[in-house]
């Protein structure tokens, strides 16, 4: 896990999200459990815990009692419309608000995005 990049128990979170975006862990798959978790990074157990459970309150996760914690359905879903909202509110509100100050219109902004994308 990475001290920087907050604490460890978001940190796992992120990434059983981040499996889940990807496609690596699917709706209704086990997720791993504390312990697979704990192991794994050699953190404590309740730490991962504590990330794991953060989903479920996200409504990402649900506990079969007994069985461990899987994707809930409709979580990729959730999850990107999310991250969406992010990152317009991340990048794209900034990246308009410079625009307009440069003068810059949305077209004019669109075509230089396709510019990036098409080098040619």
């Amino acid at each position: 896990m990475n001290e920087d990049a907050g604490p460890i128990f978001r940190q796992v979170a992120a990434e059983i999200e981040n499996a889940i975006v990807d496609g690596s862990l699917t709706e209704e798959s086990q997720a791993p459990s504390s312990n697979e978790l704990a192991a794994f990074h050699r953190i404590n157990p309740a730490t991962a815990a504590k990330g794991l459970n953060q989903l479920v309150a996200d409504g990402v996760l649900y506990k079969r009692r007994g069985v461990g914690m899987f994707v809930a359905t409709g979580a990729r879903e959730r999850l990107l419309e999310r991250r969406r909202s992010e990152f317009a509110d991340q990048y794209v509100r900034p990246l308009m608000t410079e625009a307009q100050k440069l003068g810059i219109s949305a077209h004019e902004l669109a075509s230089m995005i396709d510019r990036w994308e098409d080098p040619r």
